[in-house]
């Protein structure tokens, strides 16, 4: 395989990635663009082959960023990535629902296995107790800091219901592909807030100033704002 067709490319080039068993879609920019700026420490859960994280890391290059996945395979996936794009990333062979850490981050951000089905050869999640899995991220989350979800809409009621549980100041942003409804959802909590939810009108799925130009969805609506 030639060099070209090996590597492929995220927001527009920002974040390189080696083609694999298993590439990372719009979701991970999606979810990264939806994260917020400025913190010190993210954890992102199931990593994959490393697409969110490294797109979190090209808004935020200053992050200590740390992975954890159940899959052998994916790390190794994720870490040929990283040294692709020149990052440093922390990497844990763990399940978060069996995690056994006192540790927390600033930003927690997962694209859960909300999939359901026959478990892929890479050994990744799959058919996955939402509910649990996203206890464990807020638990995992510092008080006052963000646990950030990109979700299919069929699934958004278990996360929300959760979320709700110890977070606040949820803010929820569809995502459109061609039909009515929506086909994504972005999610993101603060730890500990008493703030009510926002709904937000949301984008198209293949909106360029994310996927194309790289920016925050914030960034983008505000370049939107002065057109």
């Amino acid at each position: 395989m030639s060099e070209k067709q090996e590597i492929f490319t995220l927001m527009g080039g920002r974040v390189r990635m080696r083609r694999g068993f298993y590439n990372p879609t719009s979701d991970a920019v999606w979810l990264a663009a939806f994260t917020p700026t400025g913190a010190k420490t993210v954890l992102d859960v199931g990593i994959g082959s490393g697409g969110v994280g490294l797109c979190v890391l090209a808004h935020n290059p200053d992050i200590k960023l740390t992975g954890i996945d159940v899959s052998d395979e994916m790390l190794n996936a994720a870490r040929e990535n990283a040294e692709l794009n020149n990052r440093d990333i922390e990497l844990i062979n763990t399940d978060i629902t069996k995690w056994r850490t006192d540790r927390t981050f600033d930003i927690v951000v997962t694209n859960p296995p909300y999939f359901r089905g026959t478990p892929a050869k890479h050994n990744a999640h799959h058919n996955a107790d939402l509910t649990a899995w996203i206890k464990k991220c807020v638990a995992r989350t510092k008080p006052n800091g963000y646990c950030c979800v990109i979700t299919d809409a069929t699934t958004v009621d278990k996360i929300i219901a959760e979320m709700s549980v110890n977070c606040g100041d949820i803010n929820i942003f569809p995502l459109f592909g061609a039909r009515d409804t929506a086909e994504r959802v972005l999610l993101r909590g603060r730890v500990g807030a008493r703030g009510g939810a926002t709904l937000h009108r949301g984008l198209p799925m293949n909106w360029d100033p994310v996927l194309r130009d790289g920016l925050t969805i914030a960034e983008s609506l505000g370049k939107l704002s002065k057109i």
